[in-house]
């Protein structure tokens, strides 16, 4: 999810629109032309705001439907500006990134810090999930469907996003703990203490 060279300048940006139902936090949405989307964010990630457990379940679904139905969808560009002036640079070009953020754009939107966070904490969600073993046991996914248990669904909703827009691993498998059953007895998840 990092640049990877895709990155494009802000002089390079053509603003098509800021249409926003959140008008504390828009997104600024431009569409160089190489057909990119490309979005100017006016906080760090690590700003973008919560989301409501049932909205990043639907969207957890969307993208799933999406992936199966093979709707693709453009490359993604991200600039977000810190306060001190500096910015962080991120990119979609993986085409199943890509599809989930589409799907994700065509349900809720991304034009808001809010709609942005959730698709953000999505692909921070899944990418999270591809390599953190010791949640093997709280998700499964197949063509029929997908069962994600609540508490990584909570996690995801609420635990803050990093500098590069992912989870910190060991906050979010210590939200994921707090939320289990048999939390309040002791009981770890597999592979040792939070």
């Amino acid at each position: 999810m990092q640049g990877d060279g895709v990155a494009r300048s802000v002089s390079e940006v053509h603003p098509v629109g800021m249409e926003a139902a959140d008008p504390v936090r828009p997104v600024r949405i431009g569409a160089p032309a190489d057909g990119a989307v490309t979005y100017l964010v006016d906080l760090p990630p690590e700003a973008l705001p919560p989301v409501l457990l049932r909205d990043i379940a639907a969207a957890w679904e969307a993208a799933r439907e999406a992936a199966v139905a093979a709707q693709w969808s453009t490359t993604r560009l991200f600039r977000f500006r810190r306060s001190d002036g500096t910015c962080t640079d991120l990119a979609l070009a993986d085409a199943d990134a890509c599809c989930w953020a589409g799907a994700v754009d065509g349900t809720v939107g991304m034009h808001t810090s809010y709609g942005l966070s959730l698709c953000l904490r999505l692909l921070a969600l899944v990418d999270l999930l591809a390599h953190a073993r010791w949640a093997a046991h709280l998700f499964s996914v197949s063509r029929d469907g997908a069962r994600i248990d609540p508490s990584v669904l909570h996690a995801a909703a609420t635990v803050p996003l990093t500098r590069d827009a992912r989870f910190d691993e060991s906050g979010f498998r210590a939200e994921v703990q707090q939320r289990l059953p048999g939390a309040a007895e002791g009981r770890l998840l597999p592979g040792g203490s939070v």
